[in-house]
């Protein structure tokens, strides 16, 4: 789909400072890639020096960087999230579908809105319901009793269990499992008795969950996802964790049962989080960190280490092994020194 620079910068809250607002625009590029018709933007520094040579059409950036642009300007306080603005303007998702193809099983107790899409194998069972516009991709399973809200996407093979509620506008990426059972286990001499998981998932609007991500549904009460929360792919939520609105956590999560994390988070790659713990509203966890206590302010939290030349990391390692010794050390010489000043 093709714009106007005028049209663009209207409809992604940019402010067009130099160049032909009559100007097309019919696609979105990198700075280094762009093609005259195309829009690009700056938004990370390390990518300044492909500015002065770009041939994009246009580039949304920050005040600060226009005057060193060689072509048009649409100015944005946040040129990231303008050009996500753009980028949906220009490349629209894929039109929404209507009908229950052949292949697919539906159990006639099971209720879908004529506006929603039922794609190739798709499997609904009893009691489920699929509102108005709802996309399920070929090989989708929807649970007895389940809920899917109006608009939302499910891509392929996303398993959906038993009794659980999808909100509006929601995105699952291929491979998801939403409610499958917790890991509740009892030990009872030496042996493990299953724990019946009688709870579900509630996921809000908006949410989005990436590729093969599993969220086990609630021993007791629900697991929950608030509105807004943005999944990636391969992150195991357990079973009662409850996730604030707007929180954005990267791949590879282990998120352990009946932790509470906070509205606006950011939880980096890799990270682990032990269960029954909070997290206050507002905290950045670094990469590869493990959380194993609440963590009750806002701000940005660390425990990974980072690479290093393995020839340095052997010698770090062997002196982090040393540390207990050497702190006994210290700690005799300190009492040793505080003894001596109480004999003077």
């Amino acid at each position: 789909m093709s714009l106007t620079l005028g049209e663009l910068a209207g409809q992604i809250r940019g402010d067009l400072q130099q160049g032909d607002p009559d100007c097309l625009i019919g696609a979105v590029a990198t700075l280094q890639n762009a093609r005259p018709g195309d829009i690009s933007f700056l938004a990370n520094p390390g990518y300044r020096k492909y500015l002065q040579s770009t041939q994009a059409s246009a580039v949304i950036l920050k005040q600060e960087d226009a005057a060193d642009c060689p072509t048009a300007v649409i100015v944005s306080s946040n040129p990231y999230a303008s050009y996500a603005r753009a980028a949906a303007l220009i490349v629209p998702a894929a039109p929404a579908h209507q009908g229950v193809h052949p292949s697919a099983v539906l159990d006639a107790d099971c209720a879908v809105d004529e506006k929603a899409w039922v794609g190739p194998n798709c499997i609904i069972e009893k009691g489920a319901v699929v509102h108005a516009g709802v996309q399920l991709a070929g090989g989708c399973f929807v649970g007895a009793g389940s809920t899917i809200g109006a608009g939302s996407r499910l891509a392929a093979n996303v398993v959906v269990c038993h009794d659980v509620t999808i909100g509006e506008r929601v995105n699952i990426a291929p491979g998801a499992v939403i409610g499958s059972d917790g890991f509740g286990l009892a030990n009872e001499d030496g042996r493990w008795l299953n724990v019946p998981q009688l709870g579900s998932v509630s996921i809000g609007d908006d949410v989005e969950i990436g590729s093969n991500t599993t969220i086990d549904r609630g021993a007791l009460d629900d697991t929950v996802l608030e509105e807004g929360v943005r999944l990636d792919n391969q992150i195991q939520v357990a079973h009662n964790v409850y996730i604030g609105a707007h929180t954005a956590i990267a791949g590879c999560v282990g998120i352990s049962g009946s932790a509470k994390i906070g509205r606006h988070c950011m939880i980096g790659g890799g990270s682990g989080i032990v269960g029954h713990l909070e997290i206050a509203d507002r905290v950045v966890i670094t990469g590869m960190t493990m959380v194993t206590k609440s963590i009750t302010s806002p701000g940005v939290y660390s425990s990974g280490v980072p690479a290093q030349e393995n020839e340095a990391w052997n010698k770090t390692y062997a002196r982090m092994r040393q540390l207990d010794k050497l702190a006994r050390r210290l700690s005799k010489l300190e009492r040793s020194l505080a003894a001596k000043d109480d004999d003077e």
